[in-house]
């Protein structure tokens, strides 16, 4: 029950985030990808399974916010949460590269998918490139700079599985 709470107060500050106050900078041209950060961030914690619920529900909630298709969002967060916590075995998480680079590659795919489905022709690729690549620079260095904080004022890891061995002096 504990972890439902959890999954539903993430998915609705997420979605809380991305209508009010990264409105403003969506209207400039600077897309901040805060349905992307949020599922990495979630696949990093808890994994293939975890990442996968948490990406389609985040997905279903942004599809039910927006008036486009059904699940247009859900396939493509369900299947970023399951690639980022496969891999999540294997990274270090608490690597600001590591988790800067993952939340740039997030980005663009889910930005190259949501637009795929806005623009159409081949006269829209170069606004589409620009807008998906500024996407990708803003939301993965504001990201890691977010985590990076969140690191510091909890004093812990934030993927505490997953850090990097301490080496003792012999």
């Amino acid at each position: 029950m504990k972890a439902v709470a959890a999954v539903v107060v993430f998915v609705i500050v997420t979605l809380l985030l991305r209508s009010t106050a990264l409105t403003a900078l969506a209207a400039r041209g600077v897309v901040i990808d805060v349905l992307a950060f949020a599922t990495v961030v979630w696949a990093m914690r808890h994994g293939e399974s975890g990442g996968t619920t948490f990406g389609f529900v985040l997905g279903i909630a942004a599809d039910l916010d927006a008036a486009h298709w059904m699940g247009r969002h859900a396939l493509l967060l369900a299947l970023l949460g399951y690639t980022v916590g496969r891999l999540s075995h294997t990274l270090v998480r608490d690597s600001a590269r590591t988790q800067c680079v993952l939340l740039f590659l997030a980005t663009v795919v889910h930005q190259t998918w949501a637009a795929a489905f806005e623009f159409g022709g081949v006269q829209a690729w170069p606004h589409l490139l620009q807008r998906v690549i500024l996407a990708g620079v803003a939301t993965a260095p504001l990201g890691t700079l977010l985590l990076g904080i969140l690191r510091r004022v909890s004093g812990q890891s934030l993927f505490s599985h997953a850090a990097l061995p301490t080496r003792t002096a012999t």
